[in-house]
């Protein structure tokens, strides 16, 4: 049983080399019981692609998930920006 629910979408657009990529990862787990890291990437605006990790203890997804997305931070993604529509 996961303690406590792991997820993250992160972004990486620049304007000026076309790039707008996306980056999500969660946690959960898997209908036999075991812990699964869910990784999905691509172009803003696609599916992309998808690749399962299967774990049996939760520290180890829980490891991988915070290297990934440190990696991922490190290379320029990040959080999107929420833009906000004034009030009428």
């Amino acid at each position: 049983m996961i303690k406590q629910p792991f997820q993250i979408y992160i972004e990486r657009t620049d304007a000026a080399k076309n790039m707008a990529r996306f980056y999500a990862l969660q946690i959960s787990v898997s209908l036999f019981g075991e812990t699964c890291l869910t990784r999905r990437w691509g172009r803003i605006g696609t599916s992309g692609q998808m690749m399962m990790h299967h774990f049996g203890r939760e520290e180890e997804a829980v490891r991988l998930f915070l290297d990934l997305t440190r990696q991922k931070r490190a290379r320029g993604y990040r959080p999107r920006a929420v833009t906000q529509r004034p009030l009428r």
